[in-house]
C-alpha cells in the first residue's frame, strides 16, 4: 500500500495537475521514406494526408500500427504502403521513433510516437493510388552540391543562421555541450567542411533557429523573431521532414559500407549509370576514373557481356551487382569522395 501511495504521489507531482497526464493517450504510426532514383535525381514517394490543417502538404505514406492486424510493425508498414500506393517494397530497414511534443500532436489529441523507415526501389507499377513521386531536392534545396555550392547557402540560410548563432540562448532553452557558431560549424561547414550524412543535423538547426515552415506552424518562439522569410525547402505534414532527412542521411552514410546502391538500379547497368545515381543520392560529384577504379578493386561488379546503346555514342559495358562480394567483405560500399571529371 506505501508504495501504492508513493507512486501516486510521483504520478501527482508529475502531471503538475493536469489530470490527462496520468492517463496519456499515445498511438503509434508507420512512416516510409521510400526512394527511387530516375533522370538522374532521387525521388521520394509522398501522399496527400488528409489531416486538419495539412491537407495542402506533402507527406510520406504512413499509417497506424494496428497490433491485432500487423504480427510485426514492418508487416504493417508494408501493408499501408501497398494500400496508400500500390507499391510492393523490397529493401526496408527501421530508422528510428520520433515522438517529440508539440510538432505533430494535436492540443487534447492523442500523442504519436512514428517509427519511421527507409525503403528503396527501383520503380514503380503502371498506376499508384493516390501517390506521386517528388524530387527530394525540393524539400532539402541546400543538400545537392552537384552544381557547386547552393545559391540557398550562401544568399539565405547562412547569413541567418550566423545572426541566430550571435543571439542570447532564449529562456528555458537547453543547456547544450556545444555553443551555437560550433554546432554550425558541425552541422553547415560554417568555419568547417561539409559533411553530406549531417541532413538531420542540418534540418534541426534550421528548425531550432525558426527558418523552416514547421518551425512557425508548431508555435516556436525562435520563428517569430524573423520577418517575412523564403521558402527553405518546400514544407512537409506534421514532423515528416525530420524523418525525411533522417532518412537521407542513412542511406548517403550506407553508400560508405553497404551495397545498397544497387537495390536503386536495374539488374544491368553501365558503370555511368552506377556513378551518376551515386552522385545524386550523395549530392557530390566523383572523380570518374578514381570511381571506377574503386569499384572495379572492390569487386562490386561483374561484366554480364552486354552492351547499351541507349547514350547514342560508343557502345557501354553493362555490368550487374556481384552478390558473392558481401561474403567476401565486412563492408562491401564505396567509399569515395568529391571530386571532378
Amino acid at each position: 500500500m506505501a508504495s501504492g501511495r508513493r507512486q501516486n504521489a510521483a504520478a501527482e507531482t508529475y502531471s503538475d495537475g493536469d489530470p490527462s497526464a496520468n492517463n496519456p493517450q499515445i498511438e503509434l504510426g508507420l512512416n516510409a521514406a521510400i526512394v527511387m532514383v530516375q533522370d538522374q535525381q532521387p525521388h521520394i514517394l509522398v501522399v496527400r494526408p488528409g489531416i486538419a490543417g495539412e491537407d495542402c502538404r506533402d507527406a510520406l505514406p504512413f499509417g497506424p500500427f494496428a497490433p491485432r492486424a500487423h504480427r510485426t510493425l514492418e508487416i504493417g508498414l508494408r501493408e499501408w504502403v501497398e494500400r496508400q500506393t500500390g507499391i510492393e517494397l523490397g529493401y526496408v530497414e527501421q530508422l528510428y521513433t520520433f515522438g517529440d511534443r508539440g510538432r505533430h500532436a494535436e492540443p487534447g489529441g492523442a500523442h504519436t510516437l512514428s517509427v519511421g523507415y527507409l525503403a528503396l526501389t527501383r520503380g514503380t507499377p503502371a498506376e499508384m493510388r493516390g501517390a506521386h513521386w517528388s524530387p527530394w531536392y525540393t524539400y532539402f534545396p541546400w543538400e545537392d552540391w552537384r552544381d557547386g555550392k547552393p545559391q540557398i547557402l550562401t544568399e539565405e540560410i547562412e547569413p541567418r543562421l550566423k545572426a541566430w548563432a550571435e543571439r542570447p540562448p532564449s529562456p528555458g532553452e537547453p543547456v547544450r555541450p556545444l555553443r551555437r557558431p560550433e554546432r554550425l560549424k558541425i552541422g553547415f561547414g560554417i568555419g568547417g567542411g561539409w559533411d553530406e550524412e549531417k541532413v538531420l543535423e542540418r534540418y534541426e538547426l534550421l528548425y531550432e533557429a525558426g527558418l523552416v515552415e514547421e518551425a512557425r506552424r508548431d508555435g516556436r518562439s525562435a520563428a517569430n523573431r524573423w520577418g517575412d522569410l523564403p521558402e527553405l525547402g518546400r514544407p512537409m505534414a506534421l514532423d515528416h521532414r525530420r524523418i525525411l532527412a533522417t532518412a537521407m542521411g542513412r542511406v548517403r552514410g550506407k553508400l560508405k559500407y553497404r551495397p545498397v546502391v544497387f537495390e536503386l538500379l536495374p539488374p544491368e547497368f553501365t558503370l555511368y549509370d552506377l556513378q551518376k545515381t551515386v552522385e545524386s543520392i550523395s549530392g557530390r560529384l566523383l572523380h570518374k576514373q578514381n570511381f571506377r577504379r574503386l569499384v572495379e578493386k572492390g569487386g562490386l561488379v561483374e561484366p554480364t557481356g552486354n552492351v547499351s546503346t541507349e547514350t547514342g555514342g560508343r557502345p557501354a559495358r553493362l555490368y550487374r551487382f556481384r552478390r558473392e562480394v558481401v561474403l567476401e567483405r565486412p563492408a562491401p560500399g564505396l567509399r569515395v569522395s568529391a571530386g571532378r571529371g
